[in-house]
């Protein structure tokens, strides 16, 4: 899938998000072309007990590959990654970037149980997706959270909970994955509910449309609003020789406002540690 000039640019204030929801219904999908995986995501994918969740590696990062080529004017094989310093150890396991890249460009990867989701952005990114949790699996886990995030979800009526927690749950790993330390940094750390002045400043977080029985968001490291722009991936781009004219076709298109965050110089009363956790 060659070409000679970036068919996708993304511009200042863009966001541009790629969904792709499973597109098959049994075990595993027609064969894929894996040859332009590198050998640690093929090492990665074969280490999957179940094929349908190999399968869904292997679409999510086979499309991040074509998409990202889309935007880098080469081959989908070609596209190299690495790992920014890890914020927490700046150990050489932080947010993953591109090598060699021509132009400033960001992105980030997310799949969850028959949805995956790329974000492309100028600026760092992270974004995230997950299916709807249960009323249990949201009782359990909301203990873990900010205090004020606590309270604001166990304010909600009970049937609101399960998806007020997942929005929320997205923000906060959207946020982490930008940051680059994922679950490596205390859930409690940092603030996400819906107080957009008492969120990490520099960072614009918002969900976006994730689909009947998903939840998405992304965060942006960056000093203004960006407009997020949401188009769904057709499966054939994952077989066709050349899936430019498939991607960059894709649609409908659907817009999020992610409003610019805070600023740096921006302190809460409740934004000390202590003050987050007492």
């Amino acid at each position: 899938m060659a070409v000679e000039a970036p068919a996708l640019t993304v511009r200042p204030g863009e966001l541009h998000l790629w969904a792709l929801h499973r597109p098959w219904t049994g075990e595993e999908p027609p064969p894929m072309a894996t040859g332009e995986l590198d050998a640690n995501e093929r090492e990665r994918a074969a280490s999957f007990v179940r094929p349908r969740d190999r399968a869904l590696y292997v679409s999510a990062h086979l499309a991040l590959r074509r998409v990202l080529a889309l935007y880098l004017a080469t081959d989908p094989a070609r596209v190299a990654f690495g790992r920014a310093p890890c914020p927490c150890c700046d150990g050489p396991h932080g947010r993953p970037v591109l090598l060699g890249a021509p132009v400033p460009l960001h992105f980030s990867l997310s799949h969850s149980q028959g949805l995956a989701l790329i974000g492309v952005a100028g600026v760092p990114v992270g974004v995230d997706v997950q299916r709807l949790p249960s009323l249990d699996s949201t009782d359990l886990c909301l203990s873990d959270m900010h205090l004020w995030e606590q309270k604001e979800i166990a304010a909600l009526p009970l049937a609101e909970r399960p998806r007020g927690f997942a929005e929320l749950w997205t923000r906060k790993e959207a946020y982490l994955k930008g940051l680059g330390s994922g679950l490596g940094r205390e859930l409690t750390a940092d603030y996400l509910g819906g107080d957009l002045d008492a969120r990490p400043a520099g960072w614009a977080v918002a969900n976006v449309p994730g689909g009947p029985a998903h939840v998405a968001a992304a965060a942006l490291l960056t000093g203004i609003g960006h407009t997020a722009t949401t188009r769904t991936l057709p499966v054939r781009c994952l077989y066709a020789d050349d899936a430019t004219a498939l991607i960059t076709g894709a649609g409908p298109a659907r817009h999020t406002d992610l409003p610019a965050p805070a600023a740096a110089e921006y302190a809460p009363e409740y934004a000390t540690d202590t003050q987050r956790n007492g």
